[in-house]
């Protein structure tokens, strides 16, 4: 008895010292990526000032308000004598993709059946209420989103009392499995961070980014890897990887089994991969230009330099392909030709519409993050880019783990992509302002001649090479419709195909693994929709027929090199280098 007492007083001392932490340090660490309080209450008064001033708008708002009263009459009037496992007809339902509430009891027992739609229709009111208001749609969006937000965080299955699996388990494990949810909460709160990965379970350059390479060039701001051929011969083009620089680029070199690197070297590609450095406050005024001159432009030198080949093919992922289209435009201005076709995977060039980011980035927020993150820090830290691309996907991204983690006591899985997802990288102040007000808020790059960068004037509709643009249906970063988009800014031949799944899993999506499928043929030149209605869709992934295309652009087969580099550009290390390992700093106690 004396044992459990001790225990007990443990468990409440170390609540209470969490706690402490939790709260000198929240306002401190305020998200970067949200606004000022200020700001979300001007929209709110936006909304209410509407409500109380116009008579359509209240008599709607009383409206959806009598159709909800409705609704939960006749779910309190289901519930009062149903038994449990009795089948009935629900008043309203989870939506197909919600797996919150996909454990059997949710609907089997009356209790949490009627708390899961008691709160599906407060959700349900709450949305429409907001969706259906005449008033400014910057405001609207950024309400809507907060007000998501708010209505995730309170869904029953967030709570231990009110969510069947955590109590079924509490039970079963008499408790132990709240006991070690809670220890999990206090090593997170230490951490700084929601725990999604066994992070123990991957190593890069053990057991991620293992394809055989070399770097055969390095300066402030990247590493070129070249990767060893399989064969005695390869195609006669090479093709540059341009990951994106807000992430590692070993996304696409996983493991063997689900490395888009290693696929392409063993399909007789000689592939080259930028690495991009993570950049410290020393880096602040590194710009958007010298991310174009000195990553992509470099690159394309030292590998003419390397192969002797003077055509090369290139592909940029997700900002990596904002990067490609840039220097495409840049390089023409140049009449310079290197380029033999480009492949922009998941990307933007036209930002008219960027998804559930545009409800989050406007100017009162890029106002924010240049005063009080970029000025003072010089970079822009990965851990709140990371934040910032979890609260667009909360409930898988954040509630997800803290019901495992912390209502059910048990640990993440391994998962390579996770892992990758968690290791981000910073970006430079004067880079990232650049991008977000000229790209982001003001779609210049898609505008003919609206920017010069690297003292060129970008014009998208000159870009001439061949081009193939790939998207997912289920991208949430870089939306499809806004992937297609490119297809009509390029002036050379293009071809579009859109994958299954989303931003990263759709991306890194073996044949091997037989997932997702993908569209293709669709008619070209009459907008998305167009193209949907016309595609074809087909098993598989969309890695085999681009392949195909990518190796009919890469010329005749000429001899493997026998080791890589040359005089000019030696070896400096193997794969994958030193720069991928460069980790953020993790700001304490800054867990949500």
């Amino acid at each position: 008895m004396k044992e459990s007492e001790s225990e007990l007083k443990n468990i409440f001392e170390d609540s209470f010292q969490a706690n402490q932490r939790i709260l000198k340090n929240y306002f401190e660490n305020f998200s970067s990526y949200q606004h000022d309080l200020r700001d979300m209450a001007i929209a709110y008064a936006s909304f209410a000032s509407k409500i109380l001033i116009d008579p359509e708008e209240t008599v709607k708002l009383q409206a959806h308000y009598l159709s909800f009263l409705d609704k939960q009459q006749k779910l309190f009037m289901s519930s009062l004598n149903r038994q449990d496992g009795e089948k009935h007809s629900p008043i309203i339902e989870p939506r197909k993709d919600d797996k919150r509430f996909r454990a059997p009891e949710w609907n089997e027992q009356p209790f949490f059946d009627y708390v899961k739609q008691s709160y599906l229709l407060v959700a349900e009111f709450m949305q429409k209420s907001v969706n259906d208001i005449d008033m400014e749609e910057s405001r609207k969006r950024k309400l809507s989103f907060y007000m998501n937000h708010y209505i995730d965080a309170f869904s029953p299955s967030n709570f231990a009392a009110t969510n069947p699996e955590v109590v079924k388990l509490a039970q079963e494990t008499k408790g132990e499995s709240l006991k070690q949810g809670f220890k999990n909460l206090l090593a997170d709160i230490d951490k700084g961070r929601i725990t999604q990965i066994d992070e123990t379970a991957f190593e890069v350059g053990k057991n991620l980014a293992i394809t055989p390479g070399a770097v055969v060039y390095q300066n402030e701001l990247i590493q070129l890897i070249q990767y060893k051929p399989r064969g005695k011969k390869v195609y006669e083009n090479p093709l540059l990887i341009i990951p994106p620089w807000i992430n590692k680029y070993y996304i696409l070199d996983l493991q063997p089994e689900n490395s888009f690197a290693h696929f392409m070297v063993e399909k007789g590609v000689s592939v080259f991969m930028i690495s991009w450095r993570n950049p410290s406050s020393d880096m602040r005024n590194t710009s958007f230009d010298d991310y174009v001159e000195k990553g992509i432009l470099k690159s394309a030198e030292v590998i003419q330099s390397i192969t002797k080949e003077k055509k090369i093919n290139m592909l940029g992922y997700c900002l990596g392909g904002t990067l490609l289209g840039t220097a495409l435009a840049v390089m023409h201005a140049r009449k310079n030709v290197s380029a033999q076709s480009a492949t922009f995977l998941a990307s933007m060039l036209d930002f008219s519409d960027v998804g559930p980011m545009g409800d989050v980035i406007d100017q009162a927020l890029v106002r924010k993050l240049e005063r009080d993150e970029l000025q003072k820090q010089g970079v822009m830290h990965g851990h709140d880019m990371e934040r910032a691309f979890n609260l667009i996907r909360a409930n898988d991204l954040i509630w997800n783990y803290v019901i495992n983690n912390y209502l059910k006591g048990k640990s993440p899985s391994a998962f390579d992509v996770l892992y990758w997802t968690n290791d981000n990288t910073n970006l430079p102040a004067k880079m990232y302002s650049y991008y977000l007000r000229q790209m982001v808020l003001e779609n210049k790059l898609s505008r003919k001649n609206a920017l010069r960068i690297c003292d060129a004037p970008i014009d998208l509709g000159k870009i001439e090479v061949p081009s193939f643009v790939i998207a997912t249906n289920e991208d949430h970063i870089s939306p499809p419709k806004t992937a297609f988009a490119t297809t009509e800014l390029v002036s050379g031949p293009v071809e579009f195909i859109l994958g299954g799944s989303g931003h990263v899993m759709g991306i890194a999506n073996p044949p091997a693994r037989k997932k997702y499928g993908y569209s293709r043929f669709g008619k070209l030149g009459y907008g998305f929709e167009v193209w949907k209605e016309s595609a074809q869709h087909f098993d598989g992934s969309w890695w085999t027929p681009w392949s195909e295309w990518l190796t009919s652009h890469s010329g005749k087969k000429i001899n493997a090199p026998s080791k890589p580099g040359n005089s000019d550009y030696k070896i400096i290390e193997p794969a994958p280098g030193t720069y991928v390992k460069e980790r953020c700093k993790i700001c304490a106690e800054k867990i949500f």
